[in-house]
């Protein structure tokens, strides 16, 4: 199912055995608009460290009960390696972590979980890298500190990122939200992380390449509209691209 990722925001976390808090934020990488993190807010448990939940960990989201089901103990978690919260993520954290944790490295392998398209959960069908499989490069940032950051257009900027819509299935960001309001009053507009041809953290910019105009007419984006696969497709039709669900399929096919 797809989600704004704010709306997910103070979601209870349910563990296996305790709430250990509720949902700040997300971190995500930039390659493959992947959730890598969900970012706890434990309140007055474990003060000073920031508490990272791996999507392999994420069991279900309850919308009615506003709650995210946890896969952990809270012993797992307080033993877990410990990353101070004014410190950012690094490669070693999250090689310590994985281990720890003993789930497959999402940064070995062609696809979004490493040799997966989507999370397994099955250890007996987990693989271990090759040799010949090479860790890449990413990096993780926030989805607090991207919203806001303005979008260019082929032919110059077009808004700025309002929100992100996660898919709860493969932990994918799926679509930006973009508000327009100082170009065409009241409107907001999806645009796929697909289609994202490049990001400037320092310039707080996320670039695509499309046109402002084409981006105007395509179908407009309410906080009320529940994302269908009909509209999707249309969406991806006025682009005149292939939906992401078509290269998943596809993906899953290769992986076997």
């Amino acid at each position: 199912m797809l989600r704004k990722a704010k709306s997910l925001k103070g979601y209870k976390l349910h563990g296996s055995d305790a709430e250990i808090g509720k949902v700040k934020e997300f971190y995500f990488d930039d390659r493959h608009w992947a959730i890598r993190y969900l970012v706890a807010d434990t309140g007055s448990w474990l003060l000073g460290r920031q508490v990272l939940i791996s999507p392999y960990a994420l069991v279900a989201v309850n919308k009615e009960g506003q709650y995210i089901t946890i896969d952990l103990t809270k012993k797992q978690i307080e033993d877990s390696p410990s990353l101070n919260s004014d410190r950012p993520v690094s490669r070693q954290f999250e090689g310590d972590y994985y281990e720890y944790y003993g789930w497959p490295m999402y940064w070995y392998g062609p696809y979004m979980w490493g040799s997966y398209p989507s999370v397994v959960r099955d250890r007996e069908k987990w693989k271990k890298p090759t040799q010949n499989e090479k860790a890449w490069d990413h990096h993780l940032r926030s989805t607090s500190a991207v919203s806001g950051y303005h979008i260019q257009a082929a032919d110059g900027d077009i808004g700025h990122v309002e929100d992100f819509i996660i898919d709860d299935e493969t932990w994918a960001i799926r679509y930006l939200i973009i508000d327009t309001r100082n170009w065409w009053p009241g409107k907001k507009v999806l645009v796929s992380t697909q289609w994202i041809e490049r990001v400037s953290w320092s310039e707080s910019t996320v670039f695509v390449n499309l046109l402002r105009e084409t981006i105007k007419q395509s179908p407009e984006y309410t906080e009320e509209l529940l994302i269908t696969r009909d509209y999707e497709t249309r969406l991806h039709r006025h682009y005149n691209h292939q939906g992401y669900w078509v290269d998943k399929g596809t993906a899953k096919k290769q992986s076997r």
